[in-house]
């Protein structure tokens, strides 16, 4: 399985690489999320530990179960060859109806396929009221014109 753009990257296809796995986040789809990563890929996601697409899977099930409406936006921060530095920021509500905004940064390292084989995510949960959201898109994929994380100034 092959997943363009390939490495090395360059500024402007790692650009390419975290819009499309922001718009497959945004699909809340576990399994279509899962084929981004390859078989053993290995993650830490905050305080837990996953191996392989089967983890990932039932990761990113339960996760979109509890975090609802969610909406994210990435943006690139750096590239090298094979590794993508990206940040963060999205919204969802709790099932209390507490909206949050969750920030964080995450490192992506990639085979020659152009799947990612290694992530690591730290994230931060903030609290916040339904008047201070910033994303308000139809769920789904982020909209062409909307503006991006250093527009919003988060």
């Amino acid at each position: 399985m092959v997943r363009l753009p390939l490495p090395p990257f360059s500024i402007d296809t790692a650009a390419q690489k975290v819009r499309l796995a922001e718009d497959a986040w945004n699909s809340r789809s576990p399994e279509q999320v899962a084929l981004a990563y390859t078989l053993d890929s290995k993650w830490r996601n905050r305080d837990r530990f996953i191996t392989g697409r089967d983890q990932i899977t039932a990761f990113l099930t339960e996760k979109w179960a509890t975090e609802l409406e969610y909406r994210l936006i990435k943006e690139l921060w750096a590239c090298t060859d094979d590794r993508i530095a990206v940040r963060f920021a999205y919204e969802w509500r709790s099932g209390a109806g507490q909206w949050y905004r969750s920030y964080g940064n995450e490192n992506w390292e990639f085979d020659e396929n152009g799947l990612m084989k290694n992530r690591i995510a730290s994230i931060n949960d903030v609290p916040i009221e339904c008047r201070e959201r910033k994303y308000h898109w139809p769920l789904g994929r982020r909209p062409d014109g909307h503006p991006g994380l250093s527009d919003l100034g988060l």
